[in-house]
C-alpha cells in the first residue's frame, strides 16, 4: 500500500485536532480573556463577536475531539463565510486587502471536514465502529 494512502486519514485527524486548537483559542480569549487579545476586551457575551466565540469554543472543542465533526464543521463554515462578509469584505474584495485569508481559509477547510469527516483517531471513528459492531451481532 503506499504511504499516501496510509497516511491520509490520519492526517486528516491532525488537520481536524489543529484547526480545533486554532478555533478554540479564538473562543477562549473573545470569552476568557485568555489568552489576552486587545480587541476582545469588554467583549460582551451577547454582540457579534461574543456569539462567535461560543460558536468557536464549542466548535473548537468538539473538533478537537473528533464528535459531531461534520455537522459541527458545517455550521463552523458557514460561521467563517460570516466572518469575511461581515468583516473583511466591506474593506475590500481581496483577503490579502482585507486581513480576511484566515476567514477564507477556515471557511473552506471546514467544508472539507464537512465532507470528509474526522479521520480515524476521533471520538466518531470509535462511535462508528461501535455502531458497526452492533450490527454484526444482530446479523444486519
Amino acid at each position: 500500500m503506499l504511504s499516501g494512502t496510509i497516511w491520509a486519514p490520519r492526517i486528516l485527524s491532525i488537520l481536524r485536532v489543529v484547526l480545533g486548537l486554532i478555533l478554540l483559542q479564538y473562543g477562549l480569549a473573545k470569552l476568557l480573556g485568555w489568552p489576552a487579545v486587545e480587541i476582545f476586551e469588554n467583549l460582551k457575551w451577547l454582540s457579534l463577536f461574543g456569539i462567535a466565540g461560543m460558536f468557536e469554543l464549542v466548535g473548537g472543542t468538539l473538533l478537537i475531539l473528533g464528535l459531531f465533526t461534520r455537522p459541527v464543521a458545517f455550521v463552523l463554515s458557514g460561521e467563517m463565510a460570516a466572518a469575511y462578509f461581515i468583516e473583511h469584505f466591506p474593506h475590500s474584495f481581496f483577503p490579502i486587502q482585507s486581513e480576511g485569508d484566515l476567514a477564507v481559509a477556515l471557511c473552506f477547510t471546514f467544508l472539507y471536514l464537512a465532507f470528509a469527516g474526522a479521520g480515524p483517531w476521533s471520538l466518531d471513528a470509535m462511535r462508528n465502529a461501535g455502531n458497526l459492531g452492533a450490527l454484526a451481532q444482530t446479523g444486519r
